[in-house]
């Protein structure tokens, strides 16, 4: 009977921190020690930053709280990023602040408000939406796309633990995403996807994580998934750690015209749907920080 009692009382009180841990922003050191998340072999942050020292005006679509731009070793002439949510903007300045970037508050939604051909660069990391008629358009003749993307059904062992059975997943595969590129007038370089091994080792991370990376279970609430949060937790007492997977895609696509150009050095003649390893480094788990 004790260590019931024991159970459910470390139960409310990893969900209590679990609830207390702010979400504004896209750091995700919280989660050192309590979950960690492959990273696709690519490395979107050091092809980010090798596009970017090439650049003239780089443009990051949806940066969050500017985390990872903000790591870019050599920042363009001109930088500028877009966030929708307005608790991550001021975030976002701050971190920008010593890279020259300057923010702007812009919904993820189908317009971008700049004119057409303003850069030479144009990424974006996990986007929630991709408006790629305005990629195409606010790209210079020859300028790039480069994006790391949120694949079909990923974390998908984690969202049914949570709503139950799913249908299979219809968006963000490797050949819808290129579709999308191409009929936006861009040429695709690579589409290339990836399978992350995901491990959370208490509930509290799995709370956080819900509340963090809303898409994952739309409408998550602690209170309103409380008894699919108990069953995650005594699968973790029993076996160690919930198990779920990630997936990535690798989006580079350039828009024709002169002085065309690869971000990353990519040759599009080789097989770019191939499957990617992935490799486990240890680092916390992020729908974000990889």
């Amino acid at each position: 009977m004790g260590g019931d009692c024991e159970l459910v009382d470390r139960f409310e009180e990893l969900l209590d921190e679990a609830a207390a841990v702010p979400v504004e922003g896209w750091d995700f050191s919280w989660f050192a020690g309590r979950a960690t998340e492959e990273r696709p072999e690519w490395g979107y942050a050091r092809l980010m930053g090798a596009a970017m020292a090439k650049a003239t005006a780089a443009l990051d679509l949806q940066t969050g709280g500017g985390e990872v731009l903000a790591g870019v070793p050599v920042p363009p002439p001109v930088l500028v990023a877009t966030e929708s949510w307005r608790p991550n903007v001021p975030i976002a300045a701050r971190n920008l602040r010593a890279a020259g970037g300057v923010v702007v508050e812009a919904a993820a939604g189908p317009c971008l408000p700049f004119r057409a051909g303003s850069f030479d660069l144009v990424v974006s990391r996990h986007p929630e939406h991709t408006p790629w008629d305005e990629v195409a358009r606010v790209l210079r003749p020859g300028g790039t796309f480069l994006s790391q993307q949120i694949g079909a059904g990923t974390n998908r062992e984690l969202s049914e633990a949570v709503l139950g059975p799913l249908p299979p997943p219809d968006r963000n595969s490797p050949g819808q995403l290129r579709a999308a590129a191409e009929a936006a007038g861009l040429r695709v370089l690579q589409a290339r996807p990836a399978r992350l091994r995901v491990e959370f080792f208490d509930v509290a991370a799995v709370a956080y994580f819900l509340r963090k990376v809303v898409w994952t279970v739309p409408g998550f609430s602690i209170e309103r998934h409380r008894p699919q949060l108990r069953a995650i937790h005594e699968r973790i007492q029993a076996e160690g750690s919930f198990v779920s997977h990630s997936t990535r895609v690798l989006i580079e696509a350039v828009k024709p015209g002169n002085n065309e150009r690869a971000a990353t050095g990519h040759d599009s003649n080789s097989n770019s749907n191939a499957g990617s390893n992935s490799k486990p480094d240890g680092n916390n788990t992020s729908e974000g920080n990889n």
